[in-house]
């Protein structure tokens, strides 16, 4: 390797170069004239950049509150943006134009208003908590709800408020909260949402209004009104939460209507006077006092039907509702009123506002017994018994008050199994010609004083209290995670057993009560249709068919039910079973009964007119059959 040697001609070339430099920067520093110069530039930029980063916020306000703007930096796009903003760009310089919000609470509710938009960005029922132990939340984190008024203003610009800041400001009046939110062009011109929340109350008082607006709002252009609301799944079953999570509200004075629960729905209707978002048991609901004209609705699943089984599921349906709103002397103003708390009947018939129906009890003679008779019994009975208790109770107390329908039924179907070796006589005798057996057959019923259609009567009086209790059950908000032997939630399913896959029409689990209201149903069966299969007439239901299929029914479409409502079918086809053995060993004595039908086949039978009429039919009837032979 070669020696590194000291060069003095390279240091003395390094240090000619180097003075060169600084003789340049010498030549070419400024002049005192040339350094006041460039200090007033210096000023002048920074005064620029200023104006700038105004100018930026300015347009920064205008994007998020989506005005029309190509391209922000583009200068005649700012100065369309700013001319869109028009007088509620006064909102812009405003200390609330952040994304922040205000708590109000009482003891039932807590609701937080977010100042963009100024409308509910959560709302917490304190006192519930879902199927895993989750507080309930109808609204979280401003996510799965909007609300918003979209207008023109006089410059024909649209603006829509759900993109607006509001400043906030809390007052009180006696035990009462005021919550003011006021999209303000000046302090006194703007549009406000007033809140306002008592002690001890799910309903919040809400007001829209605006002032001084007369010369912004564009009155001639529509004013719409849209609500938007997703479903949170609250409960353990996604498949039975979302068959009573429905769109309802009330038209045209007293009338109400729902949308259903299909995969989608819509509808329209006129004088609106408020709107529900059902989510089983707990309900969003917008009232007004002043209806609006007319409204539209629409609800539709989010997640698919084979989904809804699926636990990650977080919400079920979502709802939406869009109303005009009326200008009067230029400017808005609608009282109003929100609701948000659990469908609870006896909360919501409180408020004398026909909310109680929103709570499905069935309509017509089903809905007056559920409204005057169980929910006022079994608010009764459980107010000093346990829910599951109460039940039973309720249950008992109802088939003992039918036990005398019963005892009609079964004295019916006693009296027919007397007259079984005639009809079985008759049968045979008449195989070949189905007119003379019914001609016959209908001839002893007469004699002997029975009616074939005694029996079928009183069961069809029970339909009324079975389809009445039916509605009530999966209604009953009391009965919401109220615990019972093996099922810990009578208002859903009781589930034992955990299946490793899934079974059409029943589900990936085994409900109990469904199973035993199942086999008590069939024992029931094979006691009321054993003694009448041997003598069914032609034309009636195959009843050995039905005595298979109900239990099957039962065990099918039950599992995924309410097991309170499993539970009371259970023990009343038990109690039912019970009351027919003490009927038929102990108050029923078939030999007085054979005993009594020949004395009646004795006397002379009196035929009313219908009778009369009918034998000539038949008999004409025959008498055309056999020339036609």
């Amino acid at each position: 390797m070669e020696e590194k040697k000291f060069d003095l001609n390279s240091i003395i070339g390094f240090a000619l170069i180097f003075g060169i430099i600084i003789w340049m920067f010498y030549l070419n520093q400024p002049t005192p004239e040339e350094i006041e110069a460039q200090k007033a530039k210096k000023e002048q930029v920074e005064t620029e950049k200023k104006n700038e980063e105004t100018d930026t916020k300015t347009t920064d306000f205008v994007t998020e509150n989506k005005a029309i703007v190509a391209n922000p930096q583009d200068s005649v796009a700012l100065a369309s943006a700013k001319t869109q903003l028009g007088a509620f760009a006064y909102s812009a310089s405003l200390p609330s134009a952040k994304d922040e919000f205000t708590k109000i609470e009482n003891e039932l509710l807590s609701l937080k208003v977010n100042n963009r938009g100024g409308y509910i960005s959560e709302a917490l029922l304190k006192n519930f908590k879902t199927y895993d132990s989750v507080p309930v939340y109808l609204i979280k984190d401003g996510k799965n709800a909007s609300f918003n008024i979209n207008f023109g203003t006089t410059d024909n610009r649209i603006l829509n408020t759900q993109d607006l800041f509001f400043e906030p400001s809390v007052t009180k009046n006696g035990d009462h909260t005021i919550l003011s939110m006021k999209l303000k062009v000046s302090d006194s011109k703007f549009l406000e949402y007033r809140y306002e929340l008592k002690p001890g109350d799910y309903m919040v008082g809400f007001t829209i209004r605006s002032q001084g607006l007369q010369q912004v709002i564009n009155s001639s252009q529509a004013i719409n009104l849209d609500w938007k609301l997703q479903g949170i799944r609250h409960a353990k079953s996604a498949t039975y939460e979302n068959r009573y999570t429905e769109v309802l509200y009330e038209y045209d004075g007293d009338k109400d209507d729902y949308l259903g629960q299909g995969e989608f729905a819509d509808d329209e209707e006129q004088d609106v006077s408020w709107i529900a978002f059902k989510q089983h048991f707990f309900t969003s609901v917008l009232l007004t006092d002043t209806p609006f004209k007319k409204a539209s609705f629409t609800s539709k699943n989010i997640a698919n039907a084979s989904d809804l089984d699926d636990k990650d599921i977080k919400v079920t349906k979502e709802f939406s509702a869009s109303m005009p709103l009326e200008v009067q002397g230029g400017e808005l103003n609608y009282a109003m009123n929100w609701y948000y708390g659990p469908t609870d009947y006896r909360i919501l018939n409180t408020y004398e506002r026909n909310l109680d129906e929103i709570v499905p009890l069935g309509w017509g003679i089903f809905g007056i017994i559920n409204k005057y008779l169980f929910i006022p019994f079994f608010a009764f009975l459980s107010g000093f018994l346990p829910y599951g208790i109460a039940i039973v109770v309720m249950t008992i107390i109802v088939r003992i008050i039918l036990s005398p329908v019963t005892y009609k039924s079964y004295l019916s179907q006693a009296k027919m199994k007397v007259l079984r070796p005639e009809i079985t006589e008759i049968n045979e005798k008449h195989k070949d010609n189905a007119m003379k057996k019914q001609q016959e057959t209908m001839a002893l019923y007469g004699k002997a004083g029975v009616n074939p259609m005694s029996g079928c009567l009183p069961a069809l009086m029970q339909i009324p209290v079975f389809y009445a209790l039916f509605n009530f059950f999966p209604s009953a908000f009391q009965l919401r995670q109220k615990s019972f032997l093996w099922a810990d939630d009578l208002s859903s399913y009781d589930n034992i057993a955990q299946l490793p896959f899934t079974i059409p029409f029943y589900g990936d689990h085994v409900s109990l009560f469904p199973i035993l209201a199942s086999v008590a149903i069939f024992i029931y069966m094979m006691m009321t249709t054993g003694q009448t299969m041997q003598t069914q007439q032609p034309g009636m239901p195959n009843m050995k068919f039905i005595m298979y299929l109900s239990p099957l029914m039962m065990l099918f479409f039950f599992n995924n039910y309410a097991s309170g409502l499993s539970l009371y079918y259970f023990i009343s086809n038990l109690i039912t079973i019970g009351i027919m053995l003490v009927i038929k060993n102990v108050i029923i004595d078939e030999d007085k009964i054979h005993a009594k039908i020949q004395e009646n086949k004795k006397k002379p039978k009196k035929q009313g007119k219908f009778q009369k009429k009918m034998k000539e039919l038949m008999e004409q009837a025959e008498q055309q059959k056999g020339k036609k032979k």
